[in-house]
């Protein structure tokens, strides 16, 4: 486990921790190897019991919620079902869209093909919407402000795709596969801000998770050529 990235913590209190995820990390133990690390195994032994309010994938980098109590857990997986917590994301996509801003409105079915990848199915899928609007052009590619509106598994890689650009590594989802040479090597989706009710105090929280090294290095090494 020494050679693990260990999350870094954004915000705590007695009733929650918010944490700064690392790329490669799940957020839940795996299927078939438990004892594979993941967030509860790397946090508990300081912080003691911990419930998973949300989940990343386990390449997507970013803030992630936990509860420290089992009623937290309960205030807060009801705000994520009313839809009042908000998340956005930083997003690299393969290629550069002509647009500023979309909003993207394909209905989505999970687990949809043989690759269980979440699909827009127009007669099957369920209702989903992402916004995007275009942050910086780079070089060949492009970095996306990206909100959810809704919350399905692979929501945002699936949307994107069906627009014709992908996430930059992403191979399931269309995208070109990484070689060597190239600095992003997993999925180019960081989990940027997260706003929410504090579920004792009431009071508004708004917290921001840095990039990762990697997200930072591609940013920074593919600005446009005049």
């Amino acid at each position: 486990m020494s050679s693990v990235t260990l999350p870094s913590i954004i915000y705590s209190d007695p009733h929650l921790i918010c944490i700064n995820k690392p790329a490669g990390l799940r957020s839940l133990p795996d299927g078939y190897q438990p004892e594979l690390p993941h967030v509860r195994l790397l946090l508990e032994s300081e912080f003691g019991r911990l419930w998973i309010v949300h989940r990343l994938d386990k390449d997507t980098s970013g803030i992630l919620l936990l509860a420290r109590s089992s009623e937290v857990h309960r205030i807060l997986n009801q705000q994520f079902q009313d839809r009042v917590i908000s998340k956005a994301y930083h997003a690299i996509v393969q290629g550069c869209p002509s647009w500023e801003s979309i909003k993207i409105d394909a209905p989505l079915l999970v687990d949809g093909d043989r690759r269980h990848r979440t699909v827009v199915h127009h007669s099957l899928g369920k209702t989903a919407n992402t916004h995007c609007n275009i942050l910086k052009r780079l070089h060949k590619n492009a970095l996306l402000f990206v909100h959810p509106l809704t919350g399905y598994t692979h929501q945002i890689r699936a949307h994107l795709s069906h627009c014709g650009f992908p996430l930059l590594a992403d191979v399931l989802y269309g995208a070109s596969p990484p070689n060597d040479l190239d600095i992003m090597h997993r999925t180019a989706l960081h989990a940027y801000h997260l706003q929410f009710s504090h579920p004792i105090s009431g009071e508004v929280m708004e917290l921001f998770a840095p990039y990762p090294d990697d997200f930072t290095a591609y940013v920074n090494q593919n600005q446009p050529v005049d």
